[in-house]
């Protein structure tokens, strides 16, 4: 058997508490009433930003990605490119709180979950990052840059015969 093919299902076998990211301090976290001039500092270095509750809390109760923001500036007119501009611009209404523009119950993954099935996860909803949550709060997040950092790694490592 080739080694691609013996290292596929090993690699999809790994629970995502041992692969996850777990600088929680690292990642990108906001409260749900921080500012919106808080919220876009993070995007200019991030591509997401997760929301949790209240600061000391990491309750996670949404993600706001570059997408969101673009939604934002969406045109008042319509566009034939883009069709009709979302709710969610700023010709509709003052956003001034993350809480406001967040997409909320992002997708989410356990920790005692497989790389498998958080990969089903990101490819079945077209995420490219997903938090790993225990009782409700943000553990940890997978991210499809991690995920090939960590198979690329996995690939070095020789494989007992």
């Amino acid at each position: 058997m080739a080694k691609g093919k013996q290292l596929i299902p090993q690699f999809y076998e790994i629970l995502a508490k041992d692969i996850m990211d777990k600088r929680i301090g690292d990642m990108p976290l906001i409260e749900q009433d921080a500012s919106m001039e808080c919220v876009l500092s993070i995007l200019t270095g991030r591509d997401h930003v997760w929301v949790v509750e209240s600061k000391g809390s990491k309750e996670l109760v949404g993600i706001i990605t570059e997408h969101d923001i673009l939604d934002i500036f969406s045109p008042r007119k319509e566009v034939s490119f883009f069709g009709l501009p979302s709710k969610k611009s700023l010709h509709y209404e003052t956003f001034e709180k993350a809480g406001h523009i967040m997409s909320r119950n992002p997708i989410r993954c356990r920790p005692e979950e497989k790389v498998e099935d958080a990969l089903n996860k990101m490819i079945d909803h077209r995420v490219r990052r997903i938090p790993v949550v225990e009782n409700s709060e943000i553990i940890g997040e997978i991210t499809l840059h991690h995920l090939i950092r960590k198979f690329y790694a996995f690939i070095k490592i020789p494989i007992e015969e």
